[in-house]
């Protein structure tokens, strides 16, 4: 089965390459465009999509906040953001509004079909190493004086506790199984249930889970 895409940006002669890219895939399909956030959100309500690629600025409402409306509304779609700079506030924006990772506008074509195709399976196209960078970046705007522990901590194990600071400091599944001297398949496990558990949708939302929280404080250092 395709992967059903829509495209969304307010430059009709961006959208165009684009489909004429993914359309050549024979795992993809774009089923439908957009030229605002608004017209995406309404698109999106009559048409099944799996992934949407999002542009960040555009008129009526940008990116931003159409993926938070698109996320809040359920799993499917995945929003695979693009941004005009690697790193910037509108990255870091788009991960907090629910999107599974973020791209340059200029992305050579073989990485927007393997974002898209990551994202399609579930994972987040930015590394967490990249994330983590992203947010020691914006390290102000977590709150520092938290009282308490976060209620959905509280439903996790020990070890998945352990696993989620080690996916925000960057640690890939076969790195936390050499550190915890486990398979690599418990870890996949593990990093499902505290997926599960803390209602996230992917490895880019455990980082920013983990530093808002003050799990994993900026820079590194856990508590």
């Amino acid at each position: 089965m395709s992967i059903r895409i829509v495209l969304v940006d307010d430059q009709e002669l961006v959208r165009t390459g684009f489909r004429m890219v993914l359309d050549a895939q024979r795992d993809m399909a774009v089923v439908g465009e957009a030229g605002d956030g608004l017209a995406a959100v309404d698109l999106l309500r009559a048409t099944t999509a799996d992934v949407v690629v999002m542009d960040v600025r555009m008129p009526r409402l940008d990116g931003i906040e159409a993926t938070r409306r698109i996320c809040q509304a359920g799993d499917r779609p995945r929003v695979l953001m693009l941004t005009t700079f690697d790193l910037d506030e509108y990255a870091f924006a788009a991960l907090k509004a629910g999107a599974s990772g973020f791209l340059l506008k200029d992305v050579p074509p073989e990485e927007l079909l393997f974002g898209i195709r990551s994202v399609h399976s579930g994972d987040a196209v930015v590394a967490p190493s990249t994330t983590r960078r992203l947010i020691d970046r914006f390290a102000p705007m977590f709150p520092t004086d938290a009282v308490g522990e976060p209620p959905d901590l509280a439903g996790l194990t020990s070890r998945e506790r352990e696993v989620l600071i080690l996916i925000a400091q960057g640690l890939s599944n076969t790195e936390i199984a050499e550190r915890l001297f486990v398979s690599e398949a418990t870890v996949k496990t593990h990093v499902g249930r505290v997926l599960a558990k803390l209602g996230l949708r992917d490895r880019v939302q455990a980082v920013v889970f983990a530093y808002e929280t003050g799990l994993v404080k900026a820079r590194g250092s856990a508590r």
